[in-house]
């Protein structure tokens, strides 16, 4: 098993890469005339470059290219073809994104790239093969014929999550390295307890994840300075998927004490719907939201997380914080029980997030946007238009 430190030497090296040809990706960009024009929706005055997923693209590849040469890495990439499928899938889904950034997709071709990057991860052999449902001993076997279904599905999930909550700047990377982080962390844990293969990929994706998103963070946090726009979320969503799956569809022999009395609602693969609650949430909100007023879900509107907490009153940074902070808590919640074996104190948990919730709804800048009867027009979504299922 690779140990700590290695992992961090590649999440170092999805970072600082990332970190460093951001820049010139902006410069290609303007040059270019990748750009989005300030329109009535946005606060930015000048144009922002749209492609900063091409930076995180390229962090991945230059992380996983490292993770392939460092020998403590042999016992994943050895004999294992699912390291070439995830690359694969990154590249088409990431491909799919830059043209969408780019030109300009419709939802459903944009739908069918992301089918193919299933596909591909499901050609290579990356897929989810059992998972687990609260109060149910053992876990519940995929078949063989069912595996590219859910597969495929759960990478659609994952990716239209991302998209849709990446719409202040710095909100989803930071999200994504939060929960990254979280679900690194649970992952090495089980490895430690002899619950998942050494030779799973799931620990060294969620590392690479949260590196890509903290060399980007500087870059793209208010007042940003570009925007990872829709080929960065979808392959953060490839990231997280494809490490949940591995890690939360493959975990065996789960014994129950090693998390106490906790595991009929922690099992493995409901860990990441804890962990990534607010883009979950967010999508589950925005598909209720839109089936019952019979529009489509790549139909934009101004009922996201983020909107919310900006019309209560909230700034963009301020509103960015909230939500990182919530990531954080649930992160914390279900990292408690899984680390020390023992169930959470729901006590402090409780009282740190009424405190949350209070100072949300409290904040002297929210009185004061109700004492001024309501809501004024200020909605800025990172830059970019809340167009096709991602916004």
């Amino acid at each position: 098993m690779p140990e700590l430190g290695s992992f961090l030497l590649i999440g170092a090296v999805a970072a600082v890469v990332t970190f460093a040809t951001t820049p010139f990706v902006g410069m290609l960009a303007r040059r270019r005339g990748w750009v989005y024009l300030p329109n009535d929706r946005t606060v930015h005055q000048s144009p922002l470059p749209d492609i900063g997923g091409l930076a995180m693209y390229l962090g991945f590849v230059a992380a996983m290219l490292t993770a392939w040469s460092v020998d403590a890495f042999d016992v994943l990439f050895s004999g294992n073809s699912e390291p070439i499928g995830v690359l694969v899938a990154a590249t088409i889904i990431y491909v799919v994104g830059l043209v969408d950034d780019v030109r300009g997709l419709s939802p459903p071709a944009k739908v069918a790239g992301t089918v193919l990057a299933g596909l591909a991860l499901v050609q290579f052999g990356v897929v989810m093969f059992a998972f687990r449902l609260p109060f149910f001993d053992g876990p519940i076997l995929l078949a063989e014929e069912w595996r590219p279904l859910v597969t495929v599905l759960w990478l659609l999930g994952m990716t239209q999550a991302i998209n849709l909550i990446d719409g202040l700047d710095g909100l989803a990377a930071g999200i994504v390295a939060i929960g990254a982080g979280a679900f690194f962390l649970y992952s090495q844990e089980l490895i430690d307890s002899d619950v998942l293969d050494v030779r799973n990929i799931g620990p060294l994706l969620a590392i690479i994840a949260v590196g890509v998103c903290i060399g980007f963070l500087p870059h793209n946090f208010n007042p940003a300075r570009i925007m990872m726009g829709d080929g960065g979320a979808l392959l953060l969503g490839l990231l997280l998927a494809v490490a949940t799956s591995v890690v939360g569809g493959r975990a065996d022999s789960f014994d129950q004490e090693f998390i106490g009395q906790t595991y009929f609602f922690l099992a493995p693969l409901a860990i990441p719907l804890l962990i990534l609650g607010v883009p979950i949430l967010d999508l589950a909100f925005a598909i209720f939201r839109r089936a019952t007023s019979r529009r489509s879900l790549s139909t934009a509107d101004k009922g996201h997380l983020h909107h919310r907490l900006m019309d209560l009153g909230h700034g963009h940074r301020r509103s960015v914080v909230i939500l990182w902070t919530w990531t954080l808590l649930l992160s914390a919640f279900v990292l408690y029980p899984t680390l020390t074996g023992r169930n959470p104190t729901y006590l402090p948990f409780g009282i740190i997030a009424l405190a949350l919730v209070l100072f949300t709804v409290l904040h002297p800048s929210v009185r004061a946007r109700r004492r001024a009867n309501g809501p004024v027009e200020e909605t800025l979504v990172d830059g970019l238009p809340p167009a096709g299922p991602g916004h």
